[in-house]
């Protein structure tokens, strides 16, 4: 299983991801309002400013005071370790 890193020791499994969001649409407020209201929100920012929006197949909702471009650079950068390095003969 592969985890994106949304900050501050924060991991989502990337299987589980549907989108990365901006939150100053209105769509994504009422999203982060739903999520307060159902328990789930998870807030990643530890105080700093919400700048995106992890949006899970599950209904969770991950809040990340990191861009949502940096986000997806991550899941688009492979992920190096070492059992991936390995080379099959």
């Amino acid at each position: 299983m592969k985890l994106l890193h949304v900050g501050f020791s924060n991991s989502v499994a990337i299987d589980k991801i549907v989108a990365i969001i901006t939150p100053e649409t209105a769509v994504a407020k009422r999203l982060r309002d739903l999520g307060r209201e159902n328990n789930n929100l998870i807030d990643c920012t530890m105080g700093r400013k919400l700048r995106s929006m992890v949006l899970t197949d599950s209904d969770f909702i991950f809040l990340s005071a990191m861009r949502p471009e940096a986000l997806t650079q991550r899941l688009e950068k492979p992920a190096v370790s070492g059992e991936e390095e390995a080379v099959e003969d």
